[in-house]
């Protein structure tokens, strides 16, 4: 059985961490033509260099070229899609006719996915775009089992692919105008402000008063949806046909990639080894530990009227992410800091194996650029180096307690 989980990467040192944790495939965005420009994002040389470190892995890079496009995108689209070629990627994701007919033209040997954007939602559709040489749908959130079964039975010779985890949007597949309308910032072209996360208040202009827009006592986030949390549910959509688990986050940190990467390698694993998966509480504890929204199945099971979220703000994280595993030598680690830690901090271990929870006691730290040992590593992306009685890893990371 093919079980592909597939992590979201916005820059390439999210691409090695969540290679690193175990996924399959990464998605990534180029500089233009992606839904999510607000992302680090990559440039053509990231993208070359980030498919021959996949390769070189025997993984893959999908490449995300997924918004509505208008008339002035065609000519740099076209050029994109045969870079992409030469460079190799294992697929790009599109969601728009014209640029699927122009990525045919112009790229002929590469591969494409249709993007969830597409919002593709029944078996015809699937059957079109498989005729116009998609060979992977990446389906609309809003299936449920049912749907995806009849699909996959009609269409067998289609790749499914379905999100399983990570932030959801108020409008169908995606496609969302709210951004634009107060912002000029259009959702369609990867450029959401997410008002759907605002509070609101309703007007009555002719007696210049307000009240708030309740959905009960709680406050006014109507259109605050839940995060998805599918993974106990990756046995019935294996069964259903779906063979690529993709998580969203492009924008989100190395510690929600490696957590949540860890969390659905060791699930899907489990699953493939014994045919369930024995221990979804603790994989579920994991998740509990990154900063998200109330979690939902969505749709998973049928319509759902209890997918909002009415909290304003995410739930904060558990740990704090300070450094990433750059070597060891012996017992000498030598890490990149990302957020301060200091000598006495008790250290937790991110790692793909058996170190993975562990933690230890810092002791004294050696700024690596000038040799000076201090008890304070407090210079953002500087090198320091320790010495840790644990056997860690390059692309192991280290957080602390966020309380």
């Amino acid at each position: 059985m093919i079980m592909e989980l597939l992590l979201p990467a916005g820059n390439l040192k999210k691409l090695r961490t969540a290679f690193h944790f175990g996924a399959d495939a990464v998605y990534v965005g180029g500089k233009s033509l992606s839904l999510r420009a607000f992302a680090d994002n990559f440039s053509r040389e990231d993208l070359t260099a980030g498919i021959n470190y996949a390769h070189s892995l025997g993984k893959k890079v999908y490449v995300t070229a997924n918004i509505f496009a208008r008339n002035s995108d065609l000519e740099s689209a076209g050029e994109f899609f045969a870079f992409l070629e030469s460079a190799h990627a294992d697929a790009v994701l599109i969601s728009d006719a014209g640029l699927l007919s122009l990525c045919k033209e112009k790229a002929p040997s590469l591969t494409i996915h249709l993007s969830t954007q597409a919002n593709t939602t029944n078996l015809l559709a699937v059957k079109f775009w498989h005729s116009l040489g998609v060979k992977r749908v990446v389906l609309a959130r809003e299936l449920g089992l049912t749907d995806i079964r009849a699909i996959h039975e009609a269409v067998p010779e289609v790749e499914l692919e379905a999100f399983v985890h990570g932030a959801m949007c108020v409008s169908y597949s995606g496609r969302c105008l709210l951004s634009s309308y107060f912002s000029e910032r259009s959702s369609n072209r990867g450029e959401c402000v997410q008002p759907c996360r605002w509070g609101y208040r309703l007007s009555e202009v002719a007696r210049d008063v307000s009240v708030d827009v309740e959905e009960d006592e709680r406050g006014t986030y109507f259109m605050n949806s839940c995060d998805l949390r599918l993974l106990s549910r990756i046995p019935e959509l294996a069964e259903a046909g779906i063979t690529s688990f993709k998580v969203e986050g492009r924008m989100k940190s190395e510690f929600y990639v490696a957590t949540v990467a860890t969390a659905y390698r060791r699930a899907i694993d489990e699953y493939l080894s014994c045919g369930r998966i024995e221990h979804t509480d603790d994989y579920n504890a994991l998740l509990e530990t990154i900063s998200h929204r109330a979690y939902t199945e969505a749709y998973l099971d049928g319509e759902n009227t209890h997918t909002v979220s009415l909290e304003k703000e995410c739930l904060k994280e558990k740990f704090r992410y300070i450094a990433t595993v750059l070597k060891t030598d012996g017992d000498c680690v030598t890490v990149e800091m990302r957020n301060r830690f200091r000598s006495g901090d008790k250290i937790y271990v991110l790692s793909p194996d058996g170190n993975n929870g562990s933690s230890f006691i810092m002791g004294e730290i050696t700024h690596i650029e000038d040799g000076a040992v201090t008890d304070d590593a407090k210079l953002v992306q500087h090198i320091y180096s320790f010495v840790c009685p644990l056997k860690l890893h390059s692309g192991d990371l280290l957080v602390v307690d966020n309380e």
